[in-house]
């Protein structure tokens, strides 16, 4: 199976990012794309998201080999159902959502006569809407794809292809695994962010003028993170909401330890942690997960 056309319903920094390096890398494939709100279509067209912005979901999904669904995990199963009339017999139903298992059960549900082979992209930016996506979002990072028991072989190869191609490096994984990894790659630290921001906005006794004025490194990452779409976020922690309060439970028990060493003195239980948790700092960068320069490569005073 060869992949011609692509249509990508829901034009912000995914979706426009896919859309964007399909053109930049030159490949034989042609794009549609859909959103449902009319000033992001207007947008996505002004800087050539896709080949073509379409008016309607059904519309932008006619005859495509492939269909992304970008959208919140939540709004998968809406966006699934806006695009049934016009899907064709043989498209691919892919998506790049960040927990897997919600998401195949409502994809599955709404288009059960569909080949549907979910997918992560693990690559993004705190950054939303049309003009976020830029065309190298996904090189080099990984793209995990989670097919269902009987999946298409010559779907499964054509999909895994397609994300090679936007330069991606493809693992496929059991869905309820990736859920279980994300969870604490990913959805942990997004929720540790937003409560560590959120600690520091309800403060009495600092203002919310020196929590911005004197943001050290730390805190400055974690206003990074925290910044990232509310409504993305939402849908995942309730959608991925067991392997989450698994991780959750596990990491409020490690808390627990640190802040009986803290109060007991215990300064090797402190070292023996922060000398493990370096090496996986290396790890992550001889992987190419990020950029081994201080300071994450900023330039001086950004």
């Amino acid at each position: 199976m060869t992949i011609r056309s692509v249509a990508i319903i829901g034009l912000g920094l995914l979706g426009g990012s896919i859309g964007l390096a399909v053109k930049a890398r030159g490949l034989p494939v042609a794009t549609t794309g859909w959103d449902r709100d009319a000033s992001v279509r207007e947008r996505a067209a002004a800087r050539g998201l896709v080949g073509t912005v379409c008016e309607t979901a059904d519309e932008a999904v006619t005859n495509a080999d492939l269909v992304i669904l970008c959208v919140p995990v939540g709004a998968m199963a809406d966006a699934a159902r806006a695009i049934a009339p016009g899907l064709a017999p043989h498209a691919i139903i892919s998506d790049v959502g960040s927990s897997k298992a919600a998401v195949a059960e409502a994809l599955a549900e709404a288009l059960p006569q569909a080949t549907i082979i979910p997918a992560h992209p693990v690559a993004g930016t705190e950054q939303s809407g049309p003009d976020a996506g830029f065309a190298t979002l996904f090189a080099g990072r990984w793209c995990i794809i989670t097919p269902p028991e009987g999946c298409d072989p010559a779907a499964l190869e054509a999909l895994s292809a397609f994300w090679s191609q936007l330069g991606s490096k493809v693992e496929l994984m059991d869905a309820a695994h990736h859920d279980l990894v994300l969870a604490v790659t990913s959805h942990i630290p997004h929720l540790i962010a937003y409560t560590i921001v959120g600690t520091a906005s309800d403060l009495e006794d600092v203002t919310q003028s020196e929590v911005i004025k004197y943001s050290a490194g730390g805190f400055r990452d974690f206003t990074r993170i925290a910044a990232s779409d509310p409504v993305m976020w939402r849908d995942v922690f309730l959608t991925n909401r067991q392997a989450v309060l698994e991780m959750l439970g596990r990491f409020t028990e490690d808390l627990t330890a640190l802040q009986r060493a803290i109060r007991s003195g215990d300064g090797d239980t402190l070292f023996d942690l922060f000398t493990r948790t370096r090496a996986i700092r290396r790890a992550v960068i001889e992987q190419g997960q990020d950029d081994e320069r201080p300071d994450f490569g900023r330039e001086h005073g950004a």
